[in-house]
């Protein structure tokens, strides 16, 4: 079992494809890679074992360069078939007003589980990938190549805790989200998104949040938070029998993305339908 004492990278890359690494209470403070295929990564639980790190996208490099949203993470998991369990991962860096996005897991890999664990940031705290194919051609050598693959990445998180503020889960992943508890935290720009699905058009899954609670922390003005809102022109989300606790749900429930005409792309599903939202949100 490893501690916080332990070089969590060098253990990461050392393992063997489908080993089980066991990681004990402490805070892991460090930026970590995932790229050994199959590797079951299990903590002492999400209230005991914390991996954490600050970079933003605001943040310089060594080169003088912004670090982007896409170099933020806190984990990036890039290896097919991992897992990981019973942990926490966050970005601390705070302040996303002024800083800019703040990703706590970047997933750009197929076959993910993740269960019993808590991500926690302020503005796009999960990232799940393949990024949209205009950015993995606009980052041509500037992302790794690790985090440019044009591929299909299906993820799956169950019973676990996801907060944010500002389009805290996105991206182009095909992904289901059971049982969680997706949280909405206070932001001084007064309003938030919970989803920001960004799928192209041939993508026939997408967000996949079933059996979902919605909840706020104490501070979220009642009325200021979407359901979600299209990062790209078809992207693809649905709420199925989802428990709103609170108030801060917008009665409209979804945003079409500042000026643009995504309301008459977007793929967007409520299960059941609720009064009083936008016209263009579909029940099936």
């Amino acid at each position: 079992m490893l501690t916080p004492k332990d070089d969590l990278q060098k253990c990461l890359d050392a393992a063997r494809p489908g080993e089980v690494i066991e990681l004990g209470e402490g805070e892991y403070r460090c930026k970590v890679m995932v790229t050994v295929p199959g590797l079951t990564i299990k903590g002492a639980g999400a209230g005991k074992t914390r991996i954490v790190w600050d970079d933003y996208a605001k943040k310089l490099d060594e080169e003088g360069r912004e670090y982007i949203t896409f170099r933020t993470w806190t984990v990036a998991v890039c290896a097919d078939g991992v897992t990981i369990t019973d942990l926490t991962i966050e970005n601390d860096a705070g302040k996303p007003e002024e800083k800019g996005q703040e990703v706590a897991l970047t997933v750009y890999a197929d076959g993910f589980r993740m269960e019993r664990c808590t991500l926690t940031s302020t503005q796009d705290t999960l990232f799940l990938g393949p990024l949209p194919k205009d950015l993995i051609q606009r980052y041509d050598g500037f992302l790794p190549d690790i985090l440019r693959r044009d591929m299909t990445c299906r993820q799956s998180f169950r019973d676990c805790l996801i907060e944010g503020t500002v389009d805290f889960i996105f991206g182009c992943g095909e992904t289901l989200f059971e049982s969680c508890e997706i949280r909405s935290l206070v932001d001084v720009r007064g309003h938030g998104y919970l989803a920001a699905p960004a799928h192209a058009l041939e993508q026939k899954s997408g967000f996949l949040f079933r059996d979902c609670r919605l909840t706020a922390a104490e501070g979220v003005e009642p009325g200021s938070i979407f359901l979600a809102r299209p990062w790209r022109d078809y992207g693809l989300c649905e709420f199925v029998n989802c428990e709103t606790v609170g108030e801060h749900i917008s009665p409209l429930g979804f945003d079409k993305w500042n000026d643009t005409q995504r309301d008459k792309t977007a793929r967007f599903y409520e299960t059941p339908a609720v009064a009083g939202r936008v016209p263009w949100v579909r029940e099936r």
